[in-house]
């Protein structure tokens, strides 16, 4: 065993030293470096029991890691340099269809957990028709007491005529929007964050998470898309928009957020391209360690006593954003936040992820653990979710198979000895069947569920891969990546373009795992 792991240690600095060089820097916003300082309810990430981490399976010890910075891991055989979309190549192409603008002045107290914010929405319709009236998604108004309007206006006239049920709020304009025009919308609103139970929005005693915090409006396909909430599974749908975030807060208090830092005056400043959510988890106890993948900013944020695990996911999350980078597009957002949280499994945001502290408690070494698998998993979803969109309720499995199936990949390139490994840990073990086409509401549990869309899914991409070939299949994603970044797929979509990239036959296969026809 010590013999293998020496030659597996000797691999890892040849690979890295034989990495691709480092591109030229590319010119962003100035951004604040962090150093080193003393649901709603999000869908549950099917994971490994504990007892299963051993004795039925040896934790292989990793190589000592220098965790500020790390060095970028390239499997230089196949994988070119990655390289980061900066936000001037994220702004709409000429005659695409303008994103909605979001920017938002907050201030934090930590101490008294309320949040007050002016946000400005500048919403441009580009729906075909013309518009009445627009609906807004507003998840803190599920907890009782927890948002309080104070204003809401458009084009500087009150609005007067709106409904707020649960969570939808329903404008009655006062000035009806005329397709291809646009409007500006202004709100005045404080949140009492509640006190967080096992989902992620909310307060404990050392971190608030503000997640689907705000109110945003929601897609409009032959009338306003906003799904009914489950116990499990997202039921949100989201336009990809560009979002400014402006807040002060406590001095003592580190945010953790979407986005990279800048100084705005008395303000902190966050901004971010083309993304779906922003969200901002903040801590008077946060330790950073942090690395970076050509200009992609990469910060692990922890707590004290959990620094071995801190470094091992910020290794993992450097060596899946060379690969993906790679693979399917490059990064989509200038950096990425990993924050430890107390959750059950792990959870997706753009240029964001939470894990599980759990996690990083069981965690013994090596990379046969929740805390790589699910790491890996969600920081995938900044490709199948942030960059390429889709009904998270009616067609889940666009992003929960396709980020599973991602996990494979890692393994595949970065432990390629882990391969059945990964399959009995994280797939057979739960024995997975059912449709992957399977909606939010189709399962009365979540295992049901999971085994259906995350787990017969990842046997799915996989049977597709086979069936393309290596070639066709990779090429297949990347195209996929790049012709529906920033909107969102369909699984007809998926499909039509899966068979311009093979000649097989693909009806067997799709009977074989989903319900519909495509």
């Amino acid at each position: 065993m010590k013999k293998n792991i020496s030659i597996l240690f000797i691999l890892c600095v040849l690979i890295s030293s034989c990495a691709a060089p480092t591109p030229a820097p590319q010119v962003f916003a100035p951004f604040i470096l962090i150093t080193q300082a003393p649901n709603g309810s999000p869908t549950p990430t099917p994971f490994q029991p504990i007892e299963m981490s051993a004795p039925s399976w040896t934790l292989t010890p990793a190589p000592t890691l220098t965790s500020i910075p790390l060095p970028t891991f390239t499997d230089t055989a196949t994988l070119p340099a990655p390289t980061l979309i900066p936000p001037t190549q994220n702004a709409p192409t000429p005659g695409a269809p303008s994103p909605t603008n979001y920017v938002f002045y907050s201030t934090l107290d930590f101490k008294s957990h309320t949040l007050g914010v002016d946000e400005t929405i500048r919403y441009y319709n580009n729906t075909g028709v013309a518009l009445s009236d627009i609906v807004l998604s507003v998840q803190p108004n599920r907890w009782i007491g927890a948002f309080v309007l104070s204003s809401l206006m458009q084009d500087n006239a009150a609005v007067n005529d709106f409904t707020l049920n649960d969570q939808r709020l329903t404008l009655t304009l006062p000035r009806q929007i005329p397709a291809g025009s646009a409007t500006t919308l202004t709100l005045s609103f404080t949140l009492n964050i509640p006190a967080k139970g096992s989902g992620l929005f909310g307060y404990d005693f050392n971190q608030i998470n503000l997640v689907d915090w705000y109110p945003f409006v929601v897609p409009y396909k032959n009338g306003w898309v906003l799904h009914d909430p489950m116990p499990f599974g997202e039921h949100l749908v989201y336009d990809s928009s560009d979002i400014e975030v402006n807040i002060k807060t406590d001095a003592d208090v580190i945010l953790a957020a979407s986005a990279p830092a800048e100084a705005n005056g008395d303000w902190t400043r966050y901004r971010i391209y083309g993304a779906r959510t922003f969200a901002i988890s903040a801590s008077n106890e946060f330790l950073v360690a942090e690395s970076a993948v050509g200009t992609t900013i990469i910060r692990a944020y922890y707590f004290s006593g959990y620094k071995a695990a801190a470094d091992s996911i910020l290794y993992s999350a450097v060596q899946a954003v060379n690969l993906f980078g790679a693979k399917f597009a490059p990064y989509p957002y200038q950096t990425l936040a990993i924050v430890q949280t107390d959750i059950h499994d792990g959870q997706e945001y753009d240029g964001l992820v939470f894990i599980s502290s759990d996690f990083y408690g069981q965690y013994g070494g090596g990379a046969k653990n929740n805390l790589t698998t699910i790491g890996v998993h969600e920081i995938a979803h900044q490709w199948w979710f942030g960059l390429v969109g889709d009904d998270q309720a009616l067609e889940p499995w666009l992003d929960e198979a396709m980020s599973a199936y991602s996990e494979k990949i890692f393994y595949e390139y970065h432990y390629p000895k882990y391969g059945d490994w990964w399959w009995q840990f994280r797939v057979d073990y739960f024995g997975p069947a059912g449709y992957v086409d399977s909606t939010i509401y189709d399962h009365g549990t979540f295992r049901a569920y999971t085994n259906a869309v995350y787990l017969n899914g990842a046997h799915f991409v996989h049977d597709l891969r086979v069936l393309m070939g290596d070639d066709d299949f990779f090429r297949f994603l990347k195209d996929y990546a790049s012709r529906y970044s920033r909107g969102r797929a369909t699984s007809i979509d998926f499909f039509a373009v899966a068979r311009e990239h093979t000649g097989a036959d693909l009806t067997y296969l799709i009977a074989e795992y989903f319900s519909g026809s495509y």
